[in-house]
């Protein structure tokens, strides 16, 4: 594999901080140090490659002598739409989902971090949840996992579940998501009940459980421009988050979020009861906030020109809970919002990534970020729409500034389109990390 396209490195020795991604669970065992490789979910494309969806492990540690190279490449098999994946809390395997063929790949990433291992493949999600469709995110919770489905086997709509496993990849049990006519105790507290689901998130010091809502699998594997003139399918979007008891995994609240909300980042602070989430269809950001015990609703931002359909995507939360990071994927572009007071963001910077952008990863530091770039096989770009198409890239956070580091090519080495990313390091299961290399050491 070729080397990252690196700028200049400059290492300043080994320090220890804590580094990890700011939008992991509380469950997960945080990393102490420098990340040593970013796991990339990697979606099979017919005439790239081996055409199959793969876990990509690239190495980001600049104290090894595989610093920015792909150190690894496991291939599933097949196609299966590779989308979102997520640590066990534990961090001893990581699992990751195909929306199209509804399997779950488990991943053996504890045994040898630089070359993880297919350990389980659940291949009956479908039956065994009763229905649920397209698992989506993995959310870790003590000895369990927690998987939001993104649609069901009836219609392949938006009304969908939460799935729960052990660890071990056995089910445990579903709660499917309040709608209109099965509340299933909720309240609802505007005009939107749909039923949809999308993302998960966790304040357990509130015993809280948020999802949010999306779109089904119909419209994912519908190409975007044909869904963009189909009124119909447009129609078909969630407008809700729901709050949920974290213990008991019932629905207690409906929100009003209109617009498609995606990822959930929720508040580290101790005081900071809320979250954000971002809306894909009116590109807005919005507030899930407590007040004297209650939960409410609140766009608090517009992000870009909702007419030019810039498409919200991923966001990322500081770990001091100053700033959110939020990508629009149809213009290619980051944007950094300071959150220093939640009611009222304000823009304060925006990078263009590449023609298209999707998921970003921050260190616990705020030092570092990486980007990938796809977001669904059928809505990515094609040649020749621009270049930096499919990507995985570094950016160091300096001085207020996103300052490039280097570049993997995923078209270019054979890979496929990259999407979602989880670190690993050597020192979670009592490895060295390897020797530094010289200072400002430039890499070949």
């Amino acid at each position: 594999m070729k080397r990252f396209i690196f700028i200049i490195i400059a290492m300043f020795g080994c320090q220890q901080v804590i580094a990890d991604e700011t939008c992991m669970s509380p469950y997960i065992q945080k990393i102490v140090g420098q990340e040593d490789f970013v796991y990339v979910w990697t979606l099979g494309i017919e005439g790239i490659g081996d055409e199959q969806d793969k876990l990509v492990t690239i190495s980001v540690n600049p104290a090894s002598q595989t610093y920015g190279q792909v150190v690894s490449s496991l291939s599933v098999g097949g196609r299966n739409e590779a989308h979102h994946s997520g640590l066990t809390d534990d961090r001893r395997f990581l699992w990751a989902s195909g929306l199209e063929s509804s399997k779950i790949f488990i991943f053996d990433v504890h045994t040898d971090p630089a070359r993880p291992t297919l350990h389980k493949t659940i291949d009956n999600f479908v039956a065994q949840s009763g229905g649920v469709v397209g698992p989506h995110t993995s959310y870790a919770l003590p000895g369990r996992i927690l998987i939001t489905g993104l649609s069901n086997n009836r219609d392949s709509g938006g009304e969908t579940g939460l799935v729960e496993y052990t660890n071990a990849g056995e089910y445990i049990a579903t709660h499917w998501m309040p709608k209109d006519g099965a509340l299933r105790g909720a309240v609802k507290s505007g005009q939107f009940a749909d039923g949809y689901g999308y993302d998960v998130r966790a304040l357990p010091r509130r015993n809280i459980l948020m999802t949010s809502s999306f779109t089904g699998l119909k419209n994912y594997m519908t190409d975007l421009g044909e869904l963009l003139a189909d009124a119909q399918a447009m129609g078909n979007f969630g407008n809700t988050v729901a709050v949920w008891d974290l213990h008991s995994r019932k629905p207690k609240k409906i929100l009003d979020v209109p617009g498609a909300p995606l990822e959930i980042r929720c508040a580290w602070g101790t005081q900071n009861n809320y979250c954000f989430t971002t809306t894909a269809l009116t590109s807005e950001i919005w507030l899930i906030y407590e007040k004297d015990n209650d939960w409410f609703s609140k766009k608090v931002a517009d992000i870009s020109d909702a007419s030019k359909m810039p498409l919200p995507v991923d966001i990322s939360i500081s770990a001091d809970d100053q700033s959110l990071w939020v990508n629009t994927w149809n213009d290619g572009t980051t944007r950094l919002f300071d959150i220093s007071d939640p009611f009222e963001p304000k823009l304060k910077s925006e990078t263009r990534i590449g023609e298209q952008v999707n998921m970003v990863s921050q260190s616990w530091d705020g030092k570092r970020l990486y980007y990938t770039s796809s977001l669904l096989e059928m809505w990515d770009k094609k040649a020749p729409a621009g270049e930096d198409l499919q990507y995985f890239k570094i950016y160091n956070f300096e001085d207020g500034k996103l300052n490039h580091k280097g570049t993997i090519d995923f078209i270019a080495e054979g890979l496929g389109y990259p999407h979602q990313m989880r670190f690993g390091a050597y020192a979670l299961y009592g490895m060295q990390t390897p020797e530094p290399k010289n200072m400002f050491a430039q890499a070949q």
